[in-house]
């Protein structure tokens, strides 16, 4: 008995080390703080929960659902986006309800790539990008995130013959790892490519509500033309702390819509619809969702980022997301400045290299531990450092 091919052509767990060494700590007795997951911590608002319990009693919602989404759901997409973008979208036509973002994200590339098709994926960047287009049978390129040019592609380093032979760019702004930003000329710059070469862009706007300090992400929707070669996944994972109701969705370019939907009619049979309709009452009161929940992030960032300048780290304050993106210091790689910390402190981060190669040279730490936790894992890092 032999496995496919395209399994065998998957990349390798690189964090295979790290997790065992994690376990064998906790066997030992040892008290490890994760700062590697980006998993809210913080419950989901009650408002949502409440309308989950109803819906969950309502037998019409006991069915199988649509795999497009509900009705009802769609047109509260296009509510949000029209209230906090404003962008304009069609329900029926332009939003398409997704088993939370990272299933669309890894089924768009069965809708638009051929085998031997050329992806570019954000690097570092999101695995599903590349991994995705790996099953397609893509070939998956790095486009990559340099710091110095404070992690945004540079396409003038690609020739122009090479990008007429790109299908698809993979973008995630505001960014993870990196938790760096881009503003809407970028966006424009990066319309004007694909109307010119005729690629599709693929942006992932998961982290768009996750921002401090007044910043307010832009979608590439707002982009005059951007309707025609774009599409945008998002979901109320972030937003409203609901990572594991698994709900999420994309909007866009109606032909890319609508072949993601051919995708999963045949392979899922959509969201529960108690959970759409939580997802309802969710994007209805996002503002509610988030106003207890970014003052506990913008105290943790300040946290993280406090300490390690005092270490003598050059670190910016993030403008969002809930990462902060850390170089190593002189003599370690990623990997193992993230053994060091894990044998020195106990606390656990994540190796930038996991995101991909050009992600060597940092490691990511994530906001989603309860802040006392934080705090200490903070001071044991003090400590282990010399600080």
């Amino acid at each position: 008995m032999d496995i496919a091919q395209r399994i065998k052509n998957l990349p390798p767990y690189l964090f295979a080390e790290i997790e065992r060494k994690i376990a064998q700590a906790r066997e030992e007795g040892k008290d490890i703080i994760d700062l590697g997951i980006g998993d809210p911590d913080l419950p989901t608002p009650a408002f949502i929960v409440e309308r989950m319990c109803r819906e969950v009693q309502n037998p019409e919602n006991h069915r199988y659902p649509s795999y497009r989404g509900l009705g009802a759901f769609r047109q509260a997409v296009a509510l949000w986006y029209k209230r906090r973008f404003g962008v304009n979208l069609d329900p029926e036509r332009e939003v398409v309800a997704l088993i939370g973002s990272k299933e669309g994200i890894a089924h768009f590339p069965w809708c638009v790539v051929d085998p031997g098709d050329l992806v570019l994926a954000s690097d570092p960047g999101y695995p599903v990008y590349k991994i995705g287009t790996m099953l397609a049978g893509g070939i998956p390129l790095p486009l990559p995130l340099l710091p110095q040019n404070d992690f945004l592609p540079d396409f003038s380093s690609f020739s122009k013959d090479f990008l007429e032979r790109v299908k698809v760019v993979f973008l995630n702004y505001p960014n993870n790892p990196t938790s760096r930003t881009a503003t809407l000329a970028f966006f424009e710059e990066v319309v004007q490519l694909a109307h010119q070469f005729g690629f599709i862009i693929a942006h992932d706007l998961a982290y768009s509500e996750i921002s401090f300090d007044g910043y307010r992400a832009p979608s590439i929707l707002e982009v005059d033309g951007a309707r025609e070669v774009a599409i945008e996944f998002h979901s109320l994972s972030k937003m409203c702390n609901m990572t594991g109701w698994r709900i999420g969705f994309a909007v866009g370019n109606a032909r890319l819509i609508e072949a993601l939907g051919r995708v999963k009619t045949n392979i899922d049979s959509g969201i529960f619809n108690a959970i759409q309709w939580a997802g309802v009452e969710a994007l209805g009161r996002v503002e509610e969702a988030l106003e207890s929940v970014l003052p506990v992030y913008t105290e943790r960032r300040n946290l993280v980022v406090e300490t390690f300048r005092d270490l003598g780290f050059d670190l910016p304050y993030p403008k969002a997301t809930f990462y902060v993106w850390i170089p190593v210091p002189p003599g370690f790689t990623s990997m193992s400045f993230a053994e060091y910390l894990l044998d020195r402190a106990q606390v656990v981060v994540t190796p930038g290299v996991g995101f991909g190669r050009y992600g060597e040279g940092f490691v990511r730490i994530s906001l989603t531990t309860p802040s006392e936790r934080l705090q200490e894992a903070m001071q044991r890092i003090q400590y282990a450092l010399g600080g």
